[in-house]
Formats: C-alpha cells, structure tokens, sequence
C-alpha cells in the first residue's frame, strides 16, 4: 500500500469525511484490520478563508504549495487537496512537487461519464461555480455542459456554506432551500448535480433529488484509495 498525502482543514468538518471514507475503502478491499497509510498536513481555515474573500490567491497558493512540500516530506506518494475550491491552485501545488495530484474534477468526470451523462449543475462556494479554474476543466477537457444556479442561489448557497457546513452546523432549512436549487437546476435541463464543495455532502446526500447526486468528497476518496492500493 502507498502512503497517500492530504492537504486537509479546508474545512477541517470534509477533512474527517476524507479520513474516514479512505480509511473505509481500504478496510473495504483489504480486509481484516487494515486500514490507509496516511500524511495530512491541516492549515487553518479561518487564514484561508480570509484570503479567499479578500481575492488574495498569489498567498492561498503560497501556503497550500507549502503545505504541498511538508506533505512530500512527511513520506507522501501522491497529493490529494480535501477542498474543491482550492483546486484553483491545483497547477501550483502540483509543479511545486515530485509526486502526482489526484484532482478532484478528473474523479468526478470518470463518475459522471461512466453514468453517461452530459449536462450537469454545479453546486459549490461562488469561487467554484463562477471562476473557470472547475468548469473549464469539466468542458474542456471532459466536454461535460456545466450549469450554475442563478444569482440568487449562489449567494445563498456560498453563506451555508460559509457561515454554516464549515463548523459542522447542519440545517434541516438548509437542506431543503439546496434541494430546491437543485431542483431549479433539473427543470433547467440538468441531467445530474455536481455537488462540487467538500462539505455539500454533509447536508445533501445522493437520493435525495430526482436525478443523480455526485458526491465529490465521496469521489475524490475513493481515487485516493484507487491509488493507494493500485500504484505499486
């Protein structure tokens, strides 16, 4: 087995659903009492949060390159980044570093081309649904149609995600107004939901909606453990 590398507290409430769906999935295939050689190096999310809204991406990409190295150093073979939105600085973190990133959009688009999908809403924080760094890859590179809610549920969505998923506070009337938009989404054309923030999972689960849900974090884990147990 491999040693997988997590750059986690990004919030540190979808950090633990990574560590516990990897740990799952090696148990799940190995059996017994195993369970994932792991390196996490957690940042604080309050300094990350900070940057991000202040549109200070050159320092976000700065500690999360640093971050990157100690996660190498720690013995890592592979980086895994437990947060959608800083996969905006994917290309940095990668080149800063001798082993190879696991993208999170790359595990999606295997799950969403394998359900034989095309046209696809997307739910995350605005920095996700609105900058390109996601979306572009999604179309260009798996030629998927990505759809955004409208403004007025975008802004929604980003304050639960922001004022409420990040310290674990789950809201029944949360759950429903995300149901709704992605009920938007589906009469809008949407064959299926991206839910594209690690901590959408926490509130919104696949079969909750009329049309499939693809749980990311769950994704994202699992190429994780892919990885791990297939790379030697």
């Amino acid at each position: 087995m491999m040693t997988i590398g997590l750059i986690g507290g990004l919030s540190w409430e979808s950090s633990a659903e990574y560590y516990r769906l990897i740990n799952e999935g090696v148990h799940q295939r190995l059996g017994e009492n195993h369970s994932a050689k792991l390196v996490m190096v957690s940042l604080d999310f309050h300094e990350i949060e900070v940057l991000q809204h202040r549109d200070r991406w050159e320092e976000a990409a700065a500690a999360m390159v640093a971050a990157a190295r100690q996660v190498e150093q720690g013995g890592a073979g592979c980086l895994v980044i437990c947060s959608n939105t800083m996969h905006r600085m994917a290309d940095e973190v990668a080149a800063a570093t001798s082993i190879p990133l696991l993208h999170i959009a790359d595990a999606t688009a295997a799950a969403v081309s394998a359900a034989g999908l095309k046209r696809l809403g997307l739910l995350g924080t605005r920095f996700t649904m609105e900058h390109d760094f996601y979306k572009g890859l999604l179309t260009d590179r798996y030629r998927l149609e990505i759809m955004i809610p409208d403004e007025d549920d975008r802004t929604k969505l980003h304050a639960i995600i922001f004022d409420q998923l990040v310290v674990g506070d789950i809201r029944p009337e949360s759950r429903r107004a995300v149901l709704e938009m992605i009920e938007r989404l589906v009469v809008r054309g949407a064959e299926g939901i991206i839910l594209g923030c690690t901590e959408i999972p926490l509130l919104v689960k696949p079969g909750d909606a009329s049309v499939p849900l693809f749980d990311t974090t769950a994704l994202h884990a699992a190429m994780a453990v892919d990885w791990a147990l297939l790379a030697e």
